[in-house]
């Protein structure tokens, strides 16, 4: 028996590359390679801090992206929803736990709450299960978008 069922369409997938060209040509299966140089940076909700979305899931929250922090920028308290991952490419970020450097890995489990700050600056590439959910009196609730 053929475990393979034809005439059935893939259904479109909900993750996507905001700002990628051409992604509406492709099929449901098709591989996105993302040209990076080609997406626009865009502000997030903390000053100094840009980002560009490589993939994102509006419907489960998951999201990758690269983020370029200007010297002294702080990501002000937030909280972890979830698992989060980054990967400091440039410059790197510190908190109350510790700091990481430029070619090393941080990983933060869901409920973390922190402030991550960049004094020289930084280039990290991060990954969410969830986007991050700020906690200060003038950002309450609002997500890293």
């Amino acid at each position: 028996m053929n475990d393979v069922m034809t005439n059935v369409k893939p259904a479109p997938p909900t993750a996507t590359t905001p700002g990628m060209r051409g992604q509406d040509k492709l099929t449901a299966l098709a591989s996105r390679y993302v040209d990076v140089g080609d997406l626009p940076w865009k502000p997030t909700p903390c000053a100094g801090i840009e980002m560009k979305v490589l993939v994102e899931d509006t419907a489960t929250g998951l999201m990758t992206a690269l983020f370029r922090w200007q010297p002294g920028a702080e990501l002000t308290l937030h909280e972890h929803v979830e698992i989060e991952q980054t990967f400091v490419i440039e410059g790197s970020l510190e908190d109350e736990e510790g700091e990481v450097t430029a070619g090393n890995y941080v990983w933060r489990p869901k409920g973390n709450r922190h402030t991550a700050r960049s004094p020289k600056g930084a280039l990290v590439l991060s990954m969410f299960l969830k986007p991050n959910v700020f906690l200060t009196e003038d950002k309450p609730g609002v997500q890293l978008r």
